[in-house]
Order: structure tokens, then sequence, then C-alpha cells
């Protein structure tokens, strides 16, 4: 019978090992703890640091809470734009003129935009534009008009007034005395079809735009544009600031009525200094596609149809058409009287100025005798259909009583239909090249309005 074999050595061969790899483990956590606790601190260190960074204490000056977090996002986002472009912003918003402001102008390739932006410009204010450049209308005619302002030595930054890391890094580049505050979606009737981008624009916008203001150390005095829209169904007669309107009749209508609300909770809460404006159809050299003389100029020179609409009960619609210039000195006029916002750094020091005014030229006119006035000047018989108003938000008339801004600041129109839409009609020709059979009144000029 074969003889077992001896595990007596491999037993104390495998006790042996194990003895060793508990030594070697042993050894091992020892070391492991020596490193673990640096380690730890190490990376607990760092994140005190970013969120210190990011996130400073609240006894911090809120001033300063909002350049390190525009710092943050400049370096982590490359946001606006390196040396160069903070360069040209500073120059841009740099006044000329002793004791000018620094403006911050939204909407500055607009209609009402460029042209105050040109005016500022002009008399020594330092101005900086910002501007999304939507396609609600043909970006090519903004774009034409951000040239123009290059010439006169104005920047604009390409932007969205929702973009809020964008707007910290331009209050953090430049400490603006002034916002004029154009941007908005325009149009009624386009509400119909978009109504989220006139939620985005003139509301959510709006308020982003006053939050970052807010914070800002000093706080910038603000003027912005609301509009004769929000009178809607008032029946009063001319317009005036103390009447009603609480009655919108369209979506646009209702989100400038929402900015007016939401000016006097800022103003109340944040110190913050507002005026609005309400202009009543602005019309000039640069304007806007989408509104009737422009696209009747258009049509009438292209041999098609334009419709002239009536009201329900056939009364001839009618507006208070007000010349681009005549608005440019209510804005400027604003934007001169507007008083220093009493905030600082997103807390109110005492009661700051809240103001409304209309910018009207006080004088209706049918729209039929806006088409008789274009006629002349073109030289073309309009090929005329008359309807009846559709319920898309358009209201049958406005009005503008424009004391309160005569006596606070000086406005008076000087400018009546028929000498405002000939420079129209010239910088239209002009513009697009066309050779109407006119007068040597309606020639092209090189005038840019």
């Amino acid at each position: 019978m074969p003889t077992p074999p001896d595990t007596s050595k491999t037993l104390k061969l495998e006790r042996y090992n194990t003895y060793l790899r508990k030594i070697h483990t042993t050894k091992l956590v020892n070391a492991s703890s020596k490193l673990l606790f640096p380690a730890t601190l190490l990376v607990a260190l760092l994140l005190i640091l970013f969120f210190t960074i990011t996130y400073p204490p609240l006894s911090d000056n809120p001033h300063h809470r909002l350049h390190r977090h525009s710092l943050l996002s400049t370096s982590l986002f490359s946001v606006g734009g390196g040396a160069a472009w903070e360069k040209q912003v500073r120059r841009s918003s740099t006044p000329r003129r002793p004791n000018g402001f620094s403006v911050l102008v939204t909407g500055a390739a607009g209609f009402v935009g460029s042209h105050c932006s040109v005016a500022l410009k002009k008399r020594g204010d330092g101005v900086l534009g910002l501007d999304n450049f939507n396609s609600y209308y043909d970006p090519s005619l903004k774009r034409a008009r951000q040239n123009l302002l290059k010439k006169h030595q104005v920047f604009i930054v390409e932007g969205d007034l929702n973009d809020a890391p964008l707007l910290r890094k331009l209050f953090y580049v430049v400490p603006f005395t002034h916002v004029l505050h154009l941007a908005a979606q325009a149009g009624v009737r386009y509400a119909m079809q978009n109504p989220q981008s006139y939620i985005s624009s003139n509301i959510a916008g709006f308020v982003n735009l006053l939050e970052i203001a807010k914070a800002a150390n000093p706080q910038p005095a603000i003027v912005w544009a609301s509009s004769s829209s929000v009178y809607g169904l008032n029946t009063e007669n001319p317009f005036s600031e103390i009447d009603r309107t609480d009655k919108p009749a369209s979506l646009y209508a209702a989100t400038k009525k929402a900015g007016e609300e939401i000016a006097h909770t800022y103003n109340h809460i944040y110190g913050l200094s507002l005026t609005g404006l309400r202009f009543f159809t602005v019309y000039g050299p640069w304007g806007r596609p989408d509104m009737a003389y422009f696209f009747f100029t258009k049509d009438i020179l292209q041999g098609k149809s334009i419709e002239i609409y009536k009201t329900h009960d056939q009364k001839e619609v009618a507006r208070d058409f007000t010349y681009i210039d005549d608005v440019v000195k209510g804005c400027l006029g604003a934007v001169d009287t507007a008083e220093k916002s009493t905030g600082s750094g997103g807390e109110k020091k005492g009661k700051a100025q809240l103001r409304v005014y209309n910018l009207g030229n006080t004088s209706p006119v049918p729209v039929g005798r806006l088409v008789s006035i274009l006629e002349g000047l073109l030289k073309t018989k309009a090929k005329k259909h008359v309807i009846t108003m559709p319920r898309n938000g358009d209201v049958p008339f406005t009005h503008a009583n424009v004391t309160l801004a005569h006596t606070d600041f000086g406005y008076k129109p000087t400018t009546d239909l028929p000498t405002g839409l000939s420079k129209f009609v010239k910088w239209y020709v002009g513009y697009y090249g066309i050779q109407p059979r006119a007068t040597k009144e309606t020639q092209p000029t090189n005038e840019s309005g």
C-alpha cells in the first residue's frame, strides 16, 4: 500500500506566503493612508477655491460679485472676444465731450436705434450698440445700418438680450451711465404667427437686462421703448399718459404693457431710474420694411395692388405718423433729463425716477391720405384695394397728447407727413437704386436721415 504524501512542508510554505502577504498589505495600507490625507486636503482646497470664485460670500459687495462672475465667464467661455474686441468696446463707448454719457444702445442696428446712436455719437457721447440681427425683416438692411454706424465710430456687439454672460461682460468692461433700450420684437400682426418671439424679447430679454443693470455699481439710468399700442381699446382722444392701458388689443401691446409694469417693479425694489417712451408710428429714412408706408412705396413702384383698411363701421383708419428726427430728439431729451439710479449693487438706497411719455406728432392722418402723398411723390397711381380691417390686433386710430414730454424736456415735433415722406422717398430710391418717374424733389440723394 503506497505511503501518503507528506503535506507538512506544503502547509508550512503556504502559511509563510500568507504571512508575507499580510506584511505587504499592511505596509501598502499604511503608505496609502499617509498619501490619502494630503490628497483629500488638496482636493478640498481646490473645491473651496472654485466655489469662492464662482459664488462669493453674501457679505461681499454685489458689484464685486458681478465682476468676478464676469471674469469667470470670460475666462471659461470666451464671452464676447479677446483684447482687440474689448478695445473696440471701450473706444466706442468712451465719450468725447466733457461730462459726456456712456450709452449702451440695444437694437442699435434697428430703425430708431441706428438714428439715436448716430445722434448721440455726433454730440460727443460714447455709444456701444447691441443687436442680434434677427431675420424678422431683411437683415441686409440692418447690416447696412451697421456700416453706417461704423462710419460714425459706433461699434455694434452682435448678441442677444437673453445672453446674460455677454451682458455681464459688457457692464464689466464699460461703466455705462445710461442704457437706451430699443431692442424688441416689433409688429402687431407677426404676433399671431410667432408669439413666443415677443415673450422672449420684450419680456424675458427686458428682465435679463434689468437684472444685469440692477447689480451694476453704479447703476445706469435706463430709457426704453414702450409703444402707443399699450392704449389698446382706449376710446379717449387724444391718448394721454394718464389714460387706462389695461385693454391691449394685441399680444405685442400686451408685452409692452407688461414691460411698463416690470419697469415699475425694478424701480420700486432696486432703485433703477426708468423712463418709458410710447412711440407713435415712427417713419422715415432707413425705416422698417414691415411698416405700411414702406411696403406701400415698394408695391406702388412695382405696380402691385395695395390694401387700405376701413374700420368695421366703414371709417378710415388713421395714424399719428411721427417722423424719425422728431422721435430722436425725444429720445435724447429723455436721456438728458433721466436722473441717476439710486441703487448700488442691487440694493435700493432711495426713491428713484419713474416716468412714461408719449412721443407722437399730434396730427393723425388717414391712411388714404398717406397713399395720396406717396402717389404724388412717386408720380405713380396706386392700385388700391379697400378692405375691412381684419381682427389681428391693429387699432383703428392713434393720436398722441405730448404735453408732458414738452413740459419735461421740450419735446416738440416739427415735421409734417408730406415733408417726412418726401425725405423717405429720396432715401428709398437712392438706397434701392430705383429710377422713378419723379420730379427733382424725389431724385436720389445721399441723405441718411
